[in-house]
Formats: structure tokens, sequence, C-alpha cells
């Protein structure tokens, strides 16, 4: 299990299906006083993960009711395909349960709508449990709150070929870590190569905008903001990498799978993965895994990317206080542990990253990757905006794809992108 890119624009969905009688402001409907005796009946729904995790959820609950005599919690899991439609039906409909998994696209709707509890006024006290930018990843541009408990995380380290660099007459010890370092590393090996090696096989995505210091949305969360000066800059750089075949020629196509074939044949220096895709260079490509490194993403912020999920809780419940606390309960450092010892997630609570399971290396490829992820997730934030959908990505995606084809400026390309970005923005 992993956290991924659904094929599907959630939020704009749960956006287009949600009642407007249901807006209340964003703060949720009626009180948010989740103080008082921690008893009654709840449901807990889940994304997917009965299958695999059946005796870890029910142990959890199990736990819970222990500890809270009185309580009884009712767990259901929906398939993946489908989730968000789920959800809105049962929001418009009024039956969503009173606790819900979600993920901040997912929960974006939700809380403008007046239905996802604001945890900054029920549950204050816990925040200073959890790594600060998981928390504020469940926080809505132009809304106040927070909407939802961050549970676990993802990111990826970026995987680079030391002898690539090597032959350009770069440190293999000392990858390019910002962009600016990218930019003149990429033309470096472009040249030596004659072109033939490239430092990346993609073309920038939102997050790179965010990694790279601009700003995504205006203030009051109206708008996108990409096309300022600090966006046409990274843009511009990517033309001239596009220029000199420091960005593969094919990255205007590429899916991650092209991608990591290209890194896999060794004429990619650069490309992000995972533990998986250790296993694969080992079996399939020796001498490249003999020279592979491990570092952080590429990041002038000093802050990598990450993904969250997280647990909601319904502001219309009956049973505030029980629905809270199992919200809380569920996603402690404890609990949150013990599932990311089960599948390869982190643990979104303070300190957590620190435990030997995160920091120490025994030899195997899969330690070296999670120790290399955990590391960066201690800062990490989550630069996709909450109301970035896939239609928007597809949309900036193309308007790249024209300027480094030089069928426009990168100015050009960016005002297009963020005009047709706030069209979409607006009709959801």
């Amino acid at each position: 299990m992993r956290i991924s890119r659904r094929a599907v624009a959630t939020a704009a969905v749960l956006a287009t299906v949600l009642p407007l009688s249901a807006c209340g402001g964003g703060s949720g409907s009626g009180s948010s006083d989740a103080s008082g005796k921690v008893e009654g009946k709840i449901t807990f729904q889940t994304w997917n993960l009965q299958a695999n995790f059946k005796d870890y959820f029910n142990g959890v609950i199990a736990d819970f009711e222990k500890k809270y005599p009185g309580t009884d919690v009712k767990w259901v899991d929906r398939p993946g395909e489908g989730y968000a439609d789920k959800i809105s039906a049962d929001a418009a409909g009024g039956t969503l349960p009173d606790v819900v998994n979600v993920s901040p696209d997912l929960v974006a709707p939700l809380a403008k709508a007046g239905i996802a509890l604001d945890l900054d006024k029920a549950a204050s006290k816990y925040r200073k449990e959890y790594l600060p930018g998981a928390w504020q990843s469940h926080q809505i541009p132009g809304t106040e709150g927070t909407f939802a408990f961050p549970w676990y995380l993802n990111t990826g380290p970026m995987f680079y070929n030391k002898r690539l660099l090597k032959d350009a007459g770069l440190d293999p010890q000392d990858p390019p870590s910002t962009y600016d370092e990218v930019f003149s590393d990429g033309l470096k090996l472009a040249e030596k190569s004659k072109g033939k090696v490239a430092t990346l096989a993609n073309v920038p995505t939102i997050e790179d905008f965010g990694r790279y210091g601009g700003q995504l949305m205006n203030e009051e969360g109206t708008g996108f903001a990409f096309n300022d000066a600090k966006g046409i800059e990274l843009l511009t750089h990517f033309k001239e990498l596009y220029d000199a075949k420091a960005l593969d020629p094919q990255a205007l196509t590429a899916t991650p799978e092209s991608s990591g074939h290209k890194f896999l044949t060794e004429s990619v220096a650069m490309n992000p993965g995972s533990a998986l895709d250790l296993a694969n260079f080992k079996k399939q490509a020796p001498g490249l895994y003999k020279n592979i490194g491990i570092t952080d993403q590429v990041s002038s912020t000093g802050k990598a990317n990450m993904y969250v999920m997280g647990i909601m809780v319904n502001a219309q419940t009956k049973q505030k206080p029980a629905a809270v606390a199992f919200a809380h309960y569920m996603t402690d450092a404890t609990r949150q542990m013990e599932f990311a010892k089960k599948v390869a997630i982190f643990p979104s609570t303070a300190g957590s990253l620190d435990d030997p399971y995160f920091t120490k290396e025994d030899g195997t490829d899969e330690t070296r990757v999670r120790v290399a992820a955990a590391k960066s997730l201690k800062t990490a934030v989550n630069y996709t905006p909450v109301l970035f959908s896939d239609q928007m990505k597809t949309e900036l995606r193309n308007q790249i794809a024209r300027a480094l084809q030089g069928k426009q400026s990168p100015k050009e390309a960016l005002d297009n992108a963020v005009k047709a970005c706030n069209r979409l923005l607006q009709q959801s």
C-alpha cells in the first residue's frame, strides 16, 4: 500500500455533489466542543485497507473500546474505486460516518461545506503531537482551521548514478540538492556526454514549483499564483535544460515507468524512486546498482514534498467526544508506529521518525530507502495544493510542454496554465 495520485479529480467530484445548504463557513455545523464523556456508538470508515490489515484495525478498535468502556466502534471499509463518489453521496445524504479516512484533496470540499470538524477548535491540545508540516496538510487556503488528524506519510528519495556524475567531472559524493545545482550540473553532464546523458526525465510538476520557492496560490486561496517570478524562472531553466538535452527529449510524454527505464539504462542521471526500484536495479542492472547513490529530493527550500493521509471527524456526528478521541487514538504515536512496521509508510507524529527503525541501516535495500525518506520527512511539507485537481495537473503539463518546445514563452505558458486552473477552480 502506498499513497498514490488517483486518476480522478476527487475534490471536484465532491464539490459538485455537496448541497449548497450544507455550507457552514468551513468550521463545521453545530458546536465544535468535543469535551465530555467518551462513550456511545460511532462508525469508522477506511479506504481499501481491510483486505490486508484486518487484524491490525480490529486490534486497535478492541484496545480503544477497552480504554473507554461504553464505546462501540463499527468499522467499515470502502474500495479504492469510487471512494470519492461514496463520500460525496454520504455527505450529501447526511449519512457520512463519524470518523473518515481522507486525503487533503478529499477533505477540502467537506471543510468548505461545513462537514469536516475543525480540529484547531475541537482538538487543539493534540496539535503538538504531530509534525508541523503534517498537521498543516489538512488546512484549506482561504478557510481557517485544520480538518483532519494527520495519519500516515510517504515520500521518496532521489536516486542518482555516481558513475555518470564522476564521468562529467562532478563529485559523486556530493550530488546536486538544489534546483540551481541541478541546472548547473545538468548542463555539464549534457556537454560532457555530447547530449547522450540527461539529468532528469520529467517535466516540472506543481510540487517542483513549490520546492523551488514559488507561490502556488494567492493568500485568500481563491486562485493560483505559480506564474510568479520564481515560477517563470524555474520554467526558463527547464527550457535551457531541454534545449541542451540535459532534460530527456521524451520528458514531455514521460510516465514514471518510462522515466524509470531511462534511469535503468543509464541515459538519465537522476530519478525519484522507492525500495522496489532498488531491488529491480539489483536484478536487472547490476552495473547501475553498484553505482547507485541515494539522496533527498531536489529542493531549494530545504524541505521535501510529502504525501499524507488523514482521519477526519464528521462535524455532524452526535458523538463528538468519542469520535475525536478515536480519531486521535488511531493516529497517536503508538498506533502509527505499529502500522508503519506493517507497511511501507511513515508516521506523522513528532519524534517517531527518530526511532531506530527509521534511522539505523542494516544493509538491506528496503532499509536504505526507508532511512533516507524518514530523514527528509521530518521537515517535509505537502506542496500540492489541496484544491489542485488532476485536470489542473494536465493543464499545467500541456502548457509546460508548449513552452519547452518553444511554441510560447515560459511566462505565457504559466499565465495560460493559471488562467485554465482558475477557471476549473471556479467551476468546482
